[in-house]
């Protein structure tokens, strides 16, 4: 069955527009209530957190009055990161999570993401009949029948609690400045308060949020920011999260960033040496970079790709059992720890590195050598299909056959912005920005 408004995680798009309307959300709200209460009972719970954005109190309320109307119980758990809504899922015994946010998108966008009672993101099939039942008429609970909603004041105290318990038992950061960068987002308390319960000297960058600035010169995405900020204290870390808190930045003592490629290898080295990484494998998607493959393999490990989109190499390891996944971007997939991307308990793995080996970050953020890669995008209008356009084919054939097996394309849609990513690999960077500039022209020219 077809998928209409979801994308690759939840429903997105700009606040106030299709299908990020109040009206969508108290729909979408009454679709999820039907599809997860078929017997009639009183006692399923579902639980909302949402990240900082202006928009979030609309499609709070109007997904609130979606689900109360199909008799579903609503825990309201404000501002929280996108891993504390899986994590609460689970642990609240709720039939439904759902976490309001568009991750690191600009402020005037929002989104919709779904957690199943076991704390993971709904599958395709299950959205897909969320969609068929919106489509139709969405019978109503009797009036005796209706749902609470109910705020929970304590759900970011029990994930704080949670994180910590990631951490090494007997461990502590006394002695380590670290700069945390909240993204003016979900974790723009809940971060700060772990790392500092255990012992670090906390510098927090991205910690006022106003509804506006979500992202905005600042978190995972423009790490610029913090990288001022731990030049100008004589930091030891920066850990810089994005608006939901689900993918994570590491910055060194000097500023230097590794992405979630350079985290991922690290850990799968380390995990490995402990006889902890399950299969010997890393999961990752189609956009890792050829150096982390040729890392892993040096080591005896296996590289296992997916298509973009966290919630595939979720899928991936649940099926063949790994326990380390994750995204370049940054989302860190650690099901011994969470049930999504954790940009928190990532950083704080990275932390237990530094603590465990005694080394600086310096030493831990270059595991190895990257293949010369470029990332481009092309937004493009409504009614536009740019790769079923004879100039763009014509141009991703040519591109092909100028690497001839010596590096690597990628050209795909967004699925959660109207936007064509043109990716390539490959040693020859003159060759490189050749075929990019080649296909983007031709994107550009088609829209």
């Amino acid at each position: 069955m077809s998928r209409k408004i979801f994308g690759t995680d939840g429903v997105r798009g700009t606040a106030n527009t299709y299908p990020m309307t109040a009206e969508m959300a108290l729909k979408l709200g009454a679709a999820a209530g039907r599809y997860f209460r078929t017997d009639g009972r009183n006692g399923h719970r579902v639980v909302i957190g949402k990240d900082t954005r202006l928009s979030g109190y609309m499609l709070e309320n109007a997904l609130t009055a979606g689900l109360t109307s199909t008799g579903m119980n609503v825990l309201l758990l404000g501002p929280v990161p996108t891993p504390a809504v899986g994590y609460l899922t689970r642990s609240m015994r709720a039939d439904l999570g759902i976490m309001i946010s568009a991750s690191h998108n600009p402020a005037h966008d929002n989104g919709i993401k779904f957690f199943g009672p076991d704390g993971f993101k709904l599958s395709d099939e299950a959205e897909a009949e969320i969609e068929r039942i919106l489509e139709g008429e969405v019978e109503p609970a009797q009036p005796q029948n209706i749902g609470r909603a109910k705020r929970i004041d304590d759900g970011r105290g029990r994930y704080v609690e949670y994180a910590k318990t990631t951490f090494p038992a007997r461990g502590q950061l006394s002695g380590l400045k670290v700069v945390i960068d909240c993204a003016n987002g979900a974790a723009y308390r809940a971060a700060p308060e772990v790392l500092w319960e255990l012992g670090a000297d906390v510098i927090p960058v991205g910690v006022t949020p106003n509804g506006h600035n979500i992202n905005d010169r600042c978190g995972s995405t423009h790490t610029a920011t913090a990288a001022e900020a731990v030049v100008a204290h004589g930091a030891d870390l920066g850990i810089c999260l994005d608006g939901d808190a689900d993918r994570v930045m590491i910055l060194d003592e000097n500023g230097r960033v590794a992405d979630g490629d350079q985290i991922m290898a690290l850990f799968a080295a380390r995990w490995a040496e402990a006889d902890r990484l399950r299969g010997r494998a890393l999961v990752a998607t189609v956009m890792s970079n050829l150096g982390l493959e040729r890392f892993l393999e040096g080591r005896g490990l296996r590289l296992e790709r997916t298509a973009v989109g966290d919630r595939y190499v979720v899928e991936r390891m649940r099926e063949g059992g790994f326990n380390l996944g994750g995204e370049q971007s940054g989302h860190i997939v650690m099901t011994d720890y969470a049930t999504t991307g954790d940009g928190l308990i990532a950083g704080l793995q990275f932390l237990a590195a530094m603590a465990e080996t005694g080394r600086r970050a310096s030493d831990l953020v270059r595991q190895f050598d990257t293949v010369p890669q470029m990332l481009k995008n092309v937004r493009y209008g409504a009614g536009k299909e740019p790769l079923t356009d004879d100039a763009v084919r014509k141009a991703i054939a040519s591109a092909e056959a100028r690497l001839n097996g010596s590096g690597r394309l990628l050209i795909r849609k967004s699925g959660t912005e109207p936007l064509i990513r043109v990716m390539a690999e490959c040693e020859d960077e003159a060759l490189l920005a050749e075929v990019v500039g080649e296909i983007v022209g031709a994107v550009e020219a088609s829209v």
